[in-house]
């Protein structure tokens, strides 16, 4: 069983380290976060839903609690930002072992400490049936500068960071009976917001739109295309798969369209800008390019040309 309410918090609140950026944090009805002259504030949030977003059964605790503030970070890292403070409103089912809230925020905090993001609040609060947590991820972008979904042009060039499919594989391999082991699968078991990656697209001005890969490379360039009014043409060859196990298996093609959760960065960039081929020591893909007409078209190997339609991550459907 989880502490008491205020047991719980008071231990939270001992662990969370302190910043600068917060004239309050835990310990008032709200926290109280400077707002910094000359820059714009973004901020995000993101439901982990046990039964939709982990299994206890899958993972260690501190997985799970760097998973959840991951899916902040990299929103804050797809709109070029800066990651600042971090909100975490838990609810936990009463027969939930302390150890396991213990683990869950250990792994929550040393992520957000390695991307200087602080823990400034939330709430607690008993679940009927399930762990629930809703984070919210604030930070930073010069007044501005946000790289937004709706910059695309036709004739940008398309990229991705990375590698893809990588996430979605080791799922495969528990919906088989299978247990994936945390050092083959790294982008599932421990993912990394590619904050450095978007904070050079800004400062370099390489990207007219950029999101992160949550959903799939399908449904998530199918949100760019959207929001920019635009399409895509995208070459089946050049998307960069992700490998798994001793690294000599590479997932397949359509893990690498449509498996989600790998939380690289896919952009564009105006025809002629100079896109380095690795960018914080992570390789950059060019996959394809920007069209008039509003449909994503992929390119097969042997040059056949089909729609893609999104078939990453939606809920409901």
């Amino acid at each position: 069983m989880p502490l008491s309410e205020k047991a719980l918090i008071d231990r939270i609140r001992r662990n969370a380290r302190r910043s600068s950026s917060l004239a309050a944090g835990i310990g008032d009805d709200c926290a109280v976060q400077r707002v910094v002259h000359g820059y714009d504030l973004l901020i995000t949030t993101d439901f982990t839903l046990e039964g939709i977003h982990f299994r206890r059964e899958w993972y260690r605790p501190a997985v799970v609690g760097s998973r959840c503030v991951v899916r902040g970070l990299s929103d804050i890292a797809a709109m070029g930002g800066e990651p600042k403070t971090v909100f975490l409103s838990l609810a936990l089912p009463r027969k939930l072992p302390q150890r396991w809230v213990d683990g869950f925020m250990k792994g929550l905090l040393q992520t957000a400490t390695k991307f200087k993001a602080v823990l400034a609040g939330g709430d607690t609060a008993e679940s009927p049936d399930g762990v629930c947590a809703d984070i919210v991820v604030t930070g930073y972008v010069p007044r501005g500068h946000a790289i937004l979904r709706s910059g695309a042009k036709p004739g940008d060039e398309i990229f991705v960071s990375g590698a893809l499919g990588g996430s979605a594989a080791a799922l495969r391999e528990f919906f088989a009976g299978r247990r994936p082991q945390p050092q083959d699968f790294p982008r599932h078991f421990a993912p990394i917001p590619r904050v450095a990656i978007g904070r050079f697209l800004r400062d370099k001005n390489l990207a007219s739109s950029m999101i992160d890969l949550s959903d799939g490379l399908s449904t998530d360039l199918g949100h760019i295309c959207e929001e920019s009014g635009v399409g895509a043409e995208i070459t089946a060859a050049a998307i960069p798969r992700a490998r798994f196990g001793r690294k000599t298996a590479l997932v397949d093609l359509r893990l690498g369209l449509d498996g989600g959760e790998d939380y690289e960065l896919l952009f564009t960039s105006s025809r002629g800008k100079s896109v380095p081929a690795r960018i914080a020591g992570v390789p950059i893909t060019r996959i394809g390019r920007v069209t008039r007409q509003k449909k994503v078209v992929l390119i097969g190997q042997d040059g056949s040309r089909k729609r893609l339609r999104p078939q990453g991550w939606e809920h409901f459907r």
